[in-house]
């Protein structure tokens, strides 16, 4: 039985996921080589509680106890007592790679090891382990407190069993899955990203302004923001990723990266977390 969850990465997708599985009453072990970040993380899960509690979704007299079962640390042993572990780090795969093999040695031997990645592919992934069977994706959408899907993308290697545990993982956490094939970008990300990238692409050829753009797609498409808004909520290094993955994944032009994107992660302008990207903020 699933009780003790390991979340590695406290960023904004692994605060959010070690927010969903504590209030559903899990210990969450947070791992991230980071201290500033951790407190961050455990911060932002409070405030994120208290918000639903002024709005009546959830009792404010079990924040505190909700939080306490998050566990913040720089120990990676820690993560050793963990049943499912799933790692939200950057969107890198040698990082992401070298994570799985590390986590292979730590992990106890029935415990499933599950990545957040939005794009990589999981038989990849499974790779660096020697339990492919018990390695599976379980994509998130941002952000995760308030997001009812989750993506579960079964690797060339994923058991029944573990897939089974892990649909059986989100129907706990009261959202829905939607099951992918191991292709790159699964699901959401095959069709946003290049809708996204398209959008850079019309600002990139002049077009039209970046607000008429995102008016457009908001109002015609009944969209709750526009793409370059949401760009920027994504983090402009991330959205560069996830397209490289795609474009190097299907070698097909139709993902290539706007050279416009390209140059705005290399000038530090990523969006909502630099301050700065195709608005400010």
């Amino acid at each position: 039985m699933i009780r003790n969850i390991g979340v590695l990465g406290a960023g904004q997708m692994g605060n959010g996921i070690a927010h969903v599985f504590a209030q559903k009453g899990y210990h969450v072990s947070l791992y991230d080589i980071s201290e500033p970040q951790l407190r961050k993380a455990v911060a932002t899960v409070r405030q994120n509680l208290e918000r639903q509690a002024k709005k009546g979704a959830f009792p404010e007299n079990e924040i505190d106890s909700t939080v306490a079962r998050i566990v913040p640390t720089r120990e990676f042993s820690r993560l050793g007592s963990c049943d499912f572990l799933i790692e939200a780090v950057a969107e890198n795969e040698t990082v992401k790679l070298e994570l799985f093999r590390q986590l292979d040695e730590v992990a106890p031997a029935g415990a499933i090891l599950a990545s957040n990645t939005s794009s990589i592919p999981i038989t990849k992934i499974a790779s660096a382990t020697r339990r492919p069977e018990q390695v599976i994706g379980m994509h998130f959408m941002n952000p995760v407190p308030v997001m009812k899907l989750a993506e579960v993308i079964r690797g060339h290697a994923t058991s029944d069993d573990t897939f089974r545990q892990t649909a059986a993982l989100v129907a706990e956490l009261d959202k829905e899955f939607a099951v992918s094939q191991d292709y790159p970008g699964f699901i959401v990300n095959r069709i946003l990203i290049p809708m996204i990238n398209e959008a850079i692409f019309a600002l990139y050829e002049g077009v039209a302004s970046a607000e008429d753009i995102d008016r457009g797609m908001k109002l015609g498409t009944n969209q709750p923001m526009g793409p370059l808004t949401l760009a920027d909520f994504i983090g402009l290094d991330t959205l560069l990723a996830i397209v490289n993955v795609l474009y190097d994944g299907f070698k097909d032009p139709k993902y290539r990266p706007c050279p416009l994107l390209v140059k705005m992660v290399n000038a530090g302008h990523l969006g909502r977390k630099s301050g700065r990207g195709f608005y400010s903020y």
